[in-house]
């Protein structure tokens, strides 16, 4: 694996914005949390489409989605005082609770997790 995949990062490449060019070749070696891979699910199916035709191609394309473990769900407690005046969601913290355990950087579009100290790295995509 190369890289932890925010849902911002996935749903930018989806709908072909500003940094999907980015997202693109991180596809075939990336890996998500299932938190995340839900959230993604939810914001497909909001906008009416289907969320399992399009997460069965992702992981077609290669991205693993790795379960969110009870050492995730306390790293991901432990990150809330950092980032909680950035507003970073429960997802969020998934996502890079997930990164910490797997020593990867994350990809994201979510300027906001660029304004505190992230040991694996935080990967903009625009």
């Amino acid at each position: 694996m190369a890289a932890v995949l925010d849902t911002s990062a996935v749903l930018a490449w989806i709908h072909a914005e500003s940094g999907a060019d980015v997202v693109d070749p991180l596809l075939s070696h990336a890996v998500m949390s299932s938190v995340n891979w839900s959230e993604l699910a939810q914001k497909l199916q909001q906008h009416g489409v289907g969320p399992h035709q399009v997460s069965s191609r992702l992981q077609a394309l290669g991205i693993v989605v790795e379960a969110f473990t009870p050492e995730d769900a306390l790293n991901a407690a432990e990150l809330w005082p950092s980032t909680r005046r950035f507003g970073l969601s429960l997802g969020d913290r998934a996502c890079l609770a997930l990164a910490q355990r797997l020593k990867l950087p994350v990809v994201t579009a979510d300027q906001a997790w660029t304004r505190f100290e992230f040991g694996p790295g935080v990967r903009l995509i625009r």
